[in-house]
């Protein structure tokens, strides 16, 4: 993605993603696309806070405990389960689902989504959309 960087030493964020997850999924305003799934990819990443990065922190290597950090595998189980619930018509209201389930876990700052159809337009790889949201 070309979007700016997430990971911020000075605010306190690594940057936590998932790259080019190929799903099938029921999207489209157009009746044809309400009865075959087409191929999208989704893409998130997350700005997380940095327990590491902190400068009052001083703890130069956090616990190698799952429980401190967010889990990429629940995230990519998430959007599986937001594809697979049903029908949508918009590209953008499926970023925007994805974007608030992220954002359910209160150590998410920043998240950004793409979401792109694959197989919409002979000449063209993809088309979609991209969003950020913060808390």
């Amino acid at each position: 993605m070309d979007s700016p960087r997430i990971a911020d030493a000075a605010r306190g964020l690594r940057h936590v993603f998932l790259r080019d997850m190929v799903l099938r999924a029921s999207i489209g305003v157009h009746p044809p696309e309400h009865e075959t799934l087409q191929r999208i990819r989704v893409n998130v990443d997350l700005g997380v806070e940095d327990d590491g990065a902190r400068p009052l922190s001083r703890t130069p290597v956090g616990r190698d405990d799952l429980t401190r950090v967010v889990d990429y595998e629940k995230i990519a189980n998430a959007v599986r389960g937001i594809v697979a619930a049903g029908h949508v018509r918009l590209v953008e209201t499926l970023a925007e689902r994805i974007a608030d389930s992220c954002l359910l876990d209160p150590r998410v700052h920043l998240v950004r989504i793409r979401v792109e159809k694959l197989d919409i337009f002979d000449d063209s790889t993809s088309a979609g959309v991209e969003i950020e949201r913060r808390r």
